[in-house]
């Protein structure tokens, strides 16, 4: 499945960026950081990204999202996964990268994780 990315402000500097399809190699997750740092231009500093419709995730689908993270980061920024079916999960565990990206099991969890944070 190609992936599809939504994305939208869903509170006052707080944005949700919904992944539907497999984040792999290709120009289909490219634009992801892109998104991140338009975002980021514009003053919004937190964000989820809702991965309860991606399939398939590879090295390359992790790269977009570390350099997405770095740029958060810079800004003073917070990254949440959210919703991230066993299989997804496991490419960020098997990179250690678990414990790096925070993981939450639904959006509603990591609303609430972001909502007495100060950024």
């Amino acid at each position: 499945m190609v992936l599809q990315i939504a994305h939208s402000e869903v509170a006052p500097g707080l944005v949700v960026l919904t992944l539907t399809g497999r984040v792999m190699l290709g120009p289909e997750s490219a634009p992801i950081p892109e998104i991140v740092q338009q975002y980021v231009k514009d003053g919004k500093k937190m964000f989820i990204v809702d991965l309860a419709g991606v399939t398939h995730i590879d090295s390359t689908g992790i790269g977009r999202f570390i350099a997405s993270l770095n740029y958060i980061h810079r800004a003073g920024g917070k990254l949440l996964m959210a919703s991230a079916v066993a299989q997804v999960r496991e490419g960020f565990r098997v990179t250690r990268l678990d414990t790096v990206f925070p993981f939450y099991e639904t959006l509603d969890d990591a609303r609430s994780a972001l909502s007495g944070l100060a950024v």
